[in-house]
Formats: structure tokens, C-alpha cells, sequence
């Protein structure tokens, strides 16, 4: 199967609970903020996600605070899609890979956007916001289960 690959990428991390992250991984799909089209609009065919989940489940979940899920956006489309009468979120398409749950207490020293901040959780209100790329191999790297790895199916990333 032939994979995405670019030299320009973007990196992002989306917050989203984890049982919702599962439906997003099972549907192909990206949705975050509320379903707010803005931060999709952000992101570009070929830029990656990593899902950020503080908790298992949305409001009443168990803490979590863990990465737990990765993927590459698709194509340029965003879209409306119908859950219920009274929400109807935007969504784009991301591809996502095999990957293991990664609590983010184990990397907080080695990411720059947490990394010597005792209030590292304050960035992830956002919801959804870029990080560099050394940051992005960083949590790739804990993640991504080591077929994809060891057989370089994941694409050629320039990490400069």
C-alpha cells in the first residue's frame, strides 16, 4: 500500500477523550473542539495528528492524560456530519496507524512545550495546537508499534 509522503509536514495535537478518540480511529476520521471546523482548517493533506486524551471518557471519565492515537490527514476535505438533530460537527479524514497508549507523565521531560513547566496542562485547554517536529518524534517514536518502525512504512519525515 502506497503511503503519504511529504517534506512539509505539520504536527498537531488534538484533545479529545479517549472513548472518543476510538471512534474517530474506528471511523477514519478527525473531530475535535466541540466540532468546530477551525482547527481542521489548520491542518493540511499530509500534516499528522496525535490525540491527546486527559480522561477515558468526556465529562465524567477517569484521568488518563495519555497520547493515544496518531494519524495523517488525508485529503483537503472537511465536512459536515449529522450525529444527532441538535449537533452536526465538522470532520476530516485521517488515516491512523497501529499504536500503543502513551501516558505523557513518561515524556514530559523530553518536550519542549512541557519540559521544565510545572503547569504543562494549561496548553492542552486549547484543544487542539502545533508542535515542532523533534516533539512530534518524540511522542511518534513511544507510539507507533514497531512494524511500522522497523519496516519504514510510516513515510520519510523531515524532522528539521
Amino acid at each position: 500500500m502506497s503511503m503519504i509522503k511529504s517534506q512539509k509536514n505539520r504536527y498537531w495535537i488534538g484533545v479529545v477523550s479517549a472513548s472518543h478518540v476510538n471512534a474517530a480511529v474506528e471511523g477514519g476520521f478527525a473531530q475535535m473542539c466541540h466540532g468546530k471546523s477551525a482547527p481542521l482548517r489548520q491542518m493540511a493533506p499530509n500534516d499528522w495528528l496525535i490525540y491527546y486524551s486527559p480522561r477515558s471518557d468526556m465529562s465524567k471519565g477517569k484521568p488518563l492524560q495519555a497520547f493515544t492515537a496518531i494519524g495523517q490527514v488525508v485529503d483537503d476535505r472537511i465536512y459536515k456530519h449529522q450525529m444527532s438533530e441538535s449537533f452536526v460537527p465538522f470532520r476530516r479524514d485521517v488515516r491512523y496507524f497501529p499504536c500503543r497508549e502513551v501516558k505523557i507523565a513518561s515524556l514530559l521531560n523530553q518536550l519542549t512545550f512541557t519540559r521544565e513547566n510545572r503547569n504543562w496542562g494549561f496548553i492542552f485547554r486549547r484543544g487542539h495546537f502545533e508542535i515542532g517536529a523533534e516533539d512530534f518524534k518524540t511522542i511518534a517514536v513511544s507510539m507507533l508499534v514497531e512494524e511500522y518502525l522497523e519496516d519504514n512504512l510510516l513515510p520519510k519525515v523531515s524532522w528539521n
